[in-house]
């Protein structure tokens, strides 16, 4: 019993050992020498508006996108956000002009023309159709946005508040395109924190959403997440750590990071309405305030928060 002990003990020191001695991955993301939209001279954001979305939740959004290029806004503001982009640069390893952001056309579904449950490959078909049907342009420097309203389910949502990938349509080019829900009634601790209670870890209280609108607030993160991504990695061939199946990319490498003194659970030390007492990190275009998730900087190779 005694040798069984020391064994035990043994490999236990081992293990320990072991722990120390291996280093974590340093978070880098590697450029994999593919087309950027980040060097392109103008980025149009198309989107399709799919389900029930007011149009209060529809100003929000487009107030969001016609932030990105608002150059004047007050700072910290989300063109500052924005502007992050531009450091990845591809194969120049110089920073580029910063590309011109602009809000593009926008197709209204309000009758859910594919009803109210989505595979993925439905998504597609909802760019394909615009594209087609000529509600939307074929623009090889843009990102089409479908967003689908609170009462829509989309496969894999609660394993994923949004995605972005691209397609092959009638011309010989492919196009990157994005997805994201509103999840106010669907996992809103996972989509939606710090505007809900989070799913694991502290319940801490949730926070008070800058527009006033949980679930579009909470999209506004995750557009910011998948438009980051679709920039730096539109192809599959850009900026990511790990697989390229599964990357981490410009936002998704920086997870739950909103502010100075964030940790697991906690967002940071956020700025504050003193009025409404909603937290917030930018500043946009129509007195607009927004809550947006650290991005790497290739820069200084880190996580980097507006506040």
């Amino acid at each position: 019993m005694g040798g069984w002990k020391f064994l035990v003990c043994l490999l236990l020191l081992i293990d320990l050992c072991s722990s120390f001695l291996v280093e974590q991955q340093p978070l880098v993301l590697t450029y994999h020498n593919g087309p950027l939209l980040t060097t392109r001279p103008a980025v149009d954001v198309h989107v399709i508006w799919y389900g029930r979305f007011s149009p209060a939740q529809r100003s929000i959004v487009a107030d969001f996108v016609q932030s990105l290029e608002a150059s004047k806004a007050t700072e910290p503001s989300v063109y500052s956000w924005w502007k992050t982009t531009e450091r990845y640069s591809g194969r120049s390893n110089k920073a580029m002009p910063m590309a011109n952001t602009r809000l593009g056309k926008q197709k209204l579904d309000a009758a859910y023309s594919l009803g109210k449950s989505l595979k993925r490959i439905h998504i597609t078909a909802l760019v394909d159709r615009a594209i087609a049907s000529r509600a939307l342009p074929v623009n090889s420097n843009a990102v089409y946005l479908v967003l689908t309203s609170d009462d829509v389910t989309v496969e894999g949502f609660c394993m994923s508040c949004g995605f972005h990938a691209n397609i092959f349509p009638r011309k010989n080019f492919l196009l990157p395109y994005a997805w994201v829900g509103n999840s106010e009634t669907q996992c809103p601790g996972q989509c939606a924190w710090p505007f809900h209670q989070p799913i694991y870890g502290p319940q801490t209280p949730p926070l008070v959403a800058p527009n006033g609108d949980m679930g579009i607030d909470g999209m506004i993160i995750n557009v910011a997440t998948v438009l980051a991504g679709a920039v730096t990695n539109p192809f599959n061939t850009g900026y990511f750590q790990g697989d390229a199946g599964a990357p981490l990319e410009a936002v998704s490498a920086c997870p739950g990071m909103y502010a100075n003194g964030s940790y697991p659970g906690y967002p940071g030390n956020l700025l504050v309405d003193k009025i409404t007492g909603a937290s917030y990190n930018g500043h946009g275009v129509n007195g607009r305030k927004f809550l947006l998730p650290a991005m790497w900087d290739p820069a200084t190779r880190s996580c980097k928060t507006l506040v």
